[in-house]
């Protein structure tokens, strides 16, 4: 499968998940380090970058 920039910035760019409940949330990145972004379903503050596989 052929891979292009566009597609790599819809599927990853400002996408975090949740470490507790594993939800998937888009967010700028500096309000994630920041710990001002928190999980809907949780209420969790510690997030991760979405994986590229």
């Amino acid at each position: 499968m052929a891979k292009f920039p566009e597609a790599e910035t819809r599927k990853f760019r400002n996408k975090f998940v949740c470490r507790r409940c594993k939800t998937v949330l888009r967010a700028p990145s500096r309000k994630v380090a920041d710990g001002m972004v928190k999980c809907r379903k949780c209420s969790g503050k510690k997030f991760k970058p979405k994986r590229k596989k």
